[in-house]
């Protein structure tokens, strides 16, 4: 076979090289980490939970930039460019940047059929390892303990909401969820837990191996007004604190995780209140509760299991008057679908719903089905629509959208990615002068 070129090559190669997409298990990355000897010589924080991860990661990134720390970041997925799952002092890297580790992860595989994510992440890891940084920042994809992250010994776990998903994968409760989650601590590490109602099953592990084990509502606290926030932890405290730029109802637990791991790091990795301040204020994150002025205002938010989509539309509820909403939504096949519709329903008049361009994803024809079967009843006449696509989705919404409504872009990366594939748009009603 002829050596791929090209980043869209290379990762073409990685989608044809095992026959399952996902195949739980640590052993053929364990192998090629032997191989490789990949190690990092800087602390490391691994990022792990059902819902919250990318805000922590974003935040806990930009903090230590503005502390003057350089930072290399993995995250996924990505929204439209693979090369915006890794990021080197708040930038994203160049395919030619990473073409040269997708080589050495081929070279030292052998006949090893690695799936699409454990060959990228193996790769992401080889270059923030090579890189000049003082920290990295990995998010934890699907669970913990078998997640090709967990090859690296964390210096710090996070752990933020654990909430039903990937349940055929993860275990049918949250207790089994927190055990694949807790699985990423390490003994006598600290691990930061930001959920503050965590499963039992957390607090147990962590005794278990005797990792230092940091509760929200114990070890550290935040409280606020309308105006600013205050955190505590153990013998630290930042007052009078400006409100995270990320918007949403759990963004404060968020960053009261994050700055809890900061203070556990703290021989190593000192922060300033005004790097806290600044990072909090400077911190963005696409896709997350993202909303675009324009008319209609346009919220984009990857809400695809019902505790997101629950905290969605709490902040849904919190933004000012609209005369209507109109949703665009896919989703993957195996959520539970019942849930988020039954979550939005009240607060929708029009929905679009949007085939997405992977097998695993729900058809925009069974989630209308699904629909009308459940009997759901929305703020008043709810119509219904499919479309082949989000973009296409989108731009039907536009041709019957009044410039005071909102559209909520939400559901998979893949919903949201598709609406943004030629840049952010800028919404402008076809009636509005």
């Amino acid at each position: 076979m002829t050596q791929p070129q090209t980043l869209d090559d290379w990762l073409a190669h990685c989608e044809r090289l095992h026959p399952a997409g996902i195949d739980m298990t640590l052993a053929r990355v364990t192998e090629l980490k032997q191989r490789l000897g990949l190690a990092f010589g800087v602390p490391v924080v691994t990022v792990a939970g059902t819902n919250g991860k990318g805000s922590t990661c974003a935040m806990m990134e930009a903090i230590a930039l503005q502390a003057g720390y350089r930072v290399g970041l993995y995250v996924k997925p990505h929204f439209v460019h693979f090369e915006e799952r890794c990021r080197l002092n708040g930038e994203m890297v160049s395919a030619a940047q990473l073409i040269p580790h997708f080589e050495a992860i081929e070279q030292a595989r052998g006949d090893l059929a690695l799936t699409y994510f454990e060959f990228t992440t193996l790769a992401i890891m080889r270059l923030l390892s090579q890189a000049d940084v003082d920290l990295v920042i990995l998010e934890v994809g699907l669970g913990g303990r078998l997640d090709a992250v967990n090859v690296i010994d964390t210096d710090c776990a996070v752990i933020t909401s654990i909430d039903l998903d990937h349940t055929d994968y993860l275990g049918p409760d949250r207790e089994s969820i927190g055990r694949e989650k807790a699985a990423i601590m390490r003994p006598g590490k600290p691990v930061v837990v930001s959920d503050p109602l965590p499963p039992q099953s957390i607090a147990d592990h962590a005794a278990a191996i005797q990792a230092d084990l940091w509760r929200a509502g114990r070890d550290f606290q935040f409280s606020g007004d309308k105006q600013q926030w205050g955190w505590s932890g153990r013998h630290k405290r930042f007052n009078a604190l400006a409100y995270p730029a990320l918007r949403g109802a759990n963004q404060l637990l968020n960053a009261a995780g994050v700055l809890a791991a900061f203070e556990a790091l703290g021989d190593r990795l000192p922060i300033t209140a005004q790097a806290v301040r600044n990072g909090l204020a400077v911190v963005r994150l696409p896709g997350r509760f993202q909303i675009v002025p324009g008319q209609p205002t346009l919220v984009l938010d990857v809400a695809h299991n019902p505790h997101a989509v629950a905290t969605l539309a709490q902040n849904l509820d919190q933004m000012g008057y609209h005369p209507r909403t109109h949703a665009v939504f896919g989703v993957m096949g195996d959520k539970d679908m019942t849930a988020i519709l039954a979550r939005m329903a009240p607060l929708v008049d029009h929905w679009h719903f949007c085939d997405l361009p992977v097998p695993r994803a729900a058809t925009a024809a069974q989630l209308e089905a699904l629909y009308w079967q459940l009997g759901l009843k929305g703020p008043g006449p709810v119509t219904v629509q499919r479309h082949p696509d989000p973009q296409v989705a989108l731009q039907a919404v536009l041709s019957r959208a009044d410039p005071a409504d909102r559209i909520v872009v939400f559901g998979s990366f893949y919903t949201v990615g598709g609406v943004l594939k030629d840049g952010l748009p800028r919404l402008a009603a076809q009636h509005v002068a």
